[in-house]
């Protein structure tokens, strides 16, 4: 920071030539007295203007891309909750399936000498007919 040499010890704070700042007396407020020789200053405020618009224009894009992220976020805890759901869903249609394959081959297991056993007397009695039916028109 460099400091005039015309002014001597009334500016310690001295940002650019032809500014300084100095604090009030026993207050938070801050002075700022422009140096007249000094004319770039209208490019400086025309510059400080700019810039202020510029964040004017950035603060809410930030705001509205913060709303976007949050409203994602709220997406993505949406459908991991959504698949976590589907996927205990489909563990128990799983087990269910299981438990009635099982269900059905012990079924099967069991009625299963009783199925042949209703063919093979089935088979004999589709036999006798034919027998008794070939003995009747032979005569």
């Amino acid at each position: 920071m460099a400091s005039n040499p015309h002014r001597g010890g009334a500016a310690p704070y001295r940002s650019r030539d032809g500014l300084s700042t100095r604090s009030g007396a026993g207050s938070e407020e801050i002075q700022l007295r422009i140096d007249p020789m000094h004319s770039d200053l209208d490019d400086e405020i025309t510059g400080l203007h700019g810039q202020v618009r510029q964040l004017k224009n950035v603060i809410p894009l930030l705001f509205e891309e913060s709303m976007i992220a949050q409203e994602i976020g709220s997406e993505a805890k949406f459908q991991r909750d959504f698949l976590d759901e589907l996927q205990m869903t489909l563990i128990r249609a799983q087990a269910g399936v299981k438990n009635n394959i099982r269900k059905l081959n012990l079924s099967i297991i069991q009625s299963g000498n009783n199925h042949i056993m209703h063919v093979v007397l089935f088979a004999l009695f589709c036999f006798f007919i034919l027998y008794m039916w070939s003995k009747m028109f032979k005569r």
